[in-house]
C-alpha cells in the first residue's frame, strides 16, 4: 500500500467518522428539543431539528 493509499484510507475513515458523528449530534438535538447553531452564509443561526 502507498503512502497516497494510506492518506485516502485514513481521509475517508475521518469522513465516515465525522459522519456518525453528525447524526447522534441531531439525535441529541431532537431528544432534548434543543437549537442546534450553526454558522450559514458568515452568520449565526439557531435551528430546530
Amino acid at each position: 500500500m502507498t503512502k497516497a493509499e494510506k492518506q485516502k484510507e485514513l481521509y475517508d475513515k475521518i469522513l465516515l467518522g465525522l459522519e456518525k458523528v453528525y447524526e447522534k449530534l441531531i439525535e441529541f438535538k431532537k431528544q432534548k428539543k434543543s437549537e442546534l447553531v450553526i454558522l450559514k452564509d458568515g452568520k449565526i443561526v439557531k435551528i430546530k431539528p
